[in-house]
């Protein structure tokens, strides 16, 4: 072994090369896809079948285009029984938003009239000239094409873009036809329920469900019955809706733009079954919240109203259960600010854009109060009120508005002074306290006066345990209750906020103003009697007489009140111990008491056997 080593080592260069040269050659291994060539060939011809697939399908869509069309066309007149039109219509098979490979879809100008008068080839007029009883400007959607799971019935999502609904009171379309509508003739209580809408009512419409439906500024506005009333309208910033098919109710949820006051109404719940012969009928209900609301649109209140509830019923006919909170209501002429929470029951009529509230429940900072009555909505014209002092308008001028007349029913069982005149002080200082009942009717014509301005309210009242909260008038009740009672030397001992004193009345409020025919005011030892105004602006102007037990000279008392023993039977009337007329003037916070000196020379002493 060792020698054939050293016999390797002596061979030389001559050798090693000779060996290179026997040594088998490295062949070079050719590419991928020169190995494969039959993938190349068997994409190719994928790519040139999926584009010949793709020139057919787009050749058949545009062919089917029209026919699609007319099914969409008749399959829509078929389920309202009525004339739609649509402007455009395109189909085509391509890779659309997402990459999404399938048909996409897209209308202009689609336009559902109202249903036929019976044996007519034309729709109902509306009370709106004729409108479209639904138009939409766009609306698109798109159907995946998948191997073997395409289901042409079945639309994941339908876009719609500028959906305006006319909904025209059913009073109206019996009143213009005198004939009930085809579609009533077809389902007569005896044969089929009108709630109970079959796959047989549906057409071609029955098979076809859409997962989602997606609108963007949609519009409703149902029609009124009488041409003095404005149409009621919601408009809709967003609306979606699932799960959408023929005869069935739909789940909905949406964004609505309250007008006034101005706020974000979020709403979801359950529309339908779509009655054809009357969609006014169509069931709704669902739940609300209604957030930052501010009631300064309203001129003379103020503060940010937050709301939320239920409701359920028609279009037409609505019940509205829900509870409302303002944290900071208040009179924009003043400064007192109050939180104000309720709870309702209330009924709405969508003919007529009427609200019926049947029960309120409320309170106004502790005081808690009842009210029902309405708020029926009314046209009135753009020109100026009578009395405004502003020029009418020329009646090519005149826009027509809503407004509001309001009729309420007030009953304030047990309620706390200090917070109602709290509303009415420009210091948020109350005048007085007391505990208060109250029964009451309230008016507030339309108008664009502050609330107060425009409010009418007619009742009675009574406070007891009142109090004036200014140490300066409370002091003059306190000197008035001793001197009545013939006790003018305890007043130095006595603390004037022991001194409570009783009010009742009834009351008549217009223009701002309360005018108090028979009020009378009673503190230990004196009964008064006065009549006469209080404006909400503070001024004061009252007229009476007051009842004290005691003869005027008691009320002096001292060597003061021994001289006046002789003047006792001048004032001593009607059993009183001294009837004196009096006069109130000035304003709220610094009232004026005196006697009338005027009415004095109507007094007349005493004669013998009178009381």
């Amino acid at each position: 072994m060792r020698s054939t080593g050293t016999q390797r080592e002596n061979e030389g260069p001559e050798a090693l090369e000779t060996s290179r040269l026997k040594a088998p050659p490295v062949v070079a291994r050719p590419p991928f896809w020169r190995r494969h060539r039959w993938l190349v060939w068997l994409g190719g011809a994928a790519l040139v079948v999926l584009a010949a697939a793709s020139a057919l399908l787009g050749i058949a869509a545009r062919r089917f285009e029209p026919y699609l069309r007319a099914r969409i066309v008749e399959g829509l007149g078929e389920h309202f029984h009525t004339r739609v039109e649509l402007d455009s219509f395109h189909v085509a098979v391509e890779h659309g938003e997402g990459a999404r490979f399938g048909l996409w879809a897209t209308g202009r100008g689609l336009r559902i009239w109202p249903p036929h008068r019976t044996g007519g080839d034309h729709p109902l007029e509306t009370a709106v000239e004729s409108l479209p009883l639904i138009q939409l400007q766009e609306f698109s959607f798109h159907v995946p094409l998948r191997l073997g799971k395409t289901q042409l019935g079945h639309i994941p999502e339908v876009r719609l873009k500028g959906l305006a609904i006319h909904v025209p009171p059913r009073s109206e379309r019996d009143r213009k036809t005198g004939l009930e509508p085809a579609m009533d003739a077809q389902a007569r209580p005896e044969e089929k329920p009108r709630s109970k809408q079959g796959a047989e009512q549906q057409g071609m419409l029955a098979g076809v469900v859409v997962e989602r439906v997606v609108c963007e500024q949609a519009e409703l506005v149902l029609e009124a019955a009488k041409p003095d009333k404005l149409p009621l309208t919601f408009r809709i910033a967003h609306l979606k809706l699932t799960h959408v098919t023929a005869g069935e109710a739909m789940q909905f949820e949406a964004e609505l733009t309250n007008a006034r006051p101005k706020g974000q109404i979020d709403t979801s719940g359950s529309f339908g079954p779509w009655e054809k012969e009357d969609p006014g009928e169509s069931p709704v209900s669902g739940k609300y919240t209604f957030q930052h609301a501010d009631l300064s649109d309203f001129n003379g209140i103020a503060g940010m109203l937050s709301s939320n509830g239920k409701y359920g019923g028609t279009l037409h006919a609505l019940t509205v259960d829900g509870e409302t909170m303002v944290p900071d209501f208040r009179l924009t002429k003043f400064e007192g600010k109050l939180p104000l929470h309720t709870t309702f029951h209330a009924r709405v009529d969508g003919t007529e854009g009427d609200t019926w509230l049947d029960r309120v429940d409320a309170t106004l900072g502790n005081s808690r109060f009842v009210t029902a009555g309405k708020v029926v909505r009314v046209k009135l014209e753009g020109s100026s009120d009578a009395g405004s002092g502003k020029t009418e308008l020329a009646p090519t001028e005149r826009v027509p508005r809503a407004g509001h007349v309001i009729d309420m029913k007030v009953d304030v069982p047990h309620g706390d002074m200090a917070d109602f005149l709290r509303l009415v002080s420009k210091t948020g200082t109350p005048l007085m306290t007391g505990v208060v009942m109250a029964k009451a009717t309230l008016h507030i014509a339309p108008g664009k006066e502050p609330v107060h301005e425009r409010m009418e309210l007619d009742g009675s009242f009574k406070l007891e345990g009142a109090r004036f909260t200014s140490d300066k008038i409370q002091s003059r009740v306190e000197d008035l209750s001793f001197r009545g009672q013939g006790r003018p030397d305890d007043m130095k001992f006595a603390d004037p906020k022991s001194v409570a004193s009783e009010m009742q009345g009834s009351f008549h409020m217009a223009n701002g103003v309360i005018t108090l025919p028979d009020l009378k005011y009673e503190v230990p030892g004196a009964q008064i009697g006065l009549q006469g105004t209080y404006s909400l602006t503070g001024e004061l102007h009252f007229d009476g007489t007051a009842r004290m037990q005691a003869t005027v000279s008691q009320m002096v008392g001292g060597w003061k009140g021994y001289l006046l023993k002789p003047a006792d039977r001048f004032f001593k009337k009607d059993g009183a111990g001294a009837l004196v007329p009096i006069r109130v003037r000035g304003t709220r916070d610094a009232p004026d008491f005196g006697v009338d000196l005027g009415r004095m020379n109507e007094t007349h002493p005493e004669r013998p056997g009178e009381k």
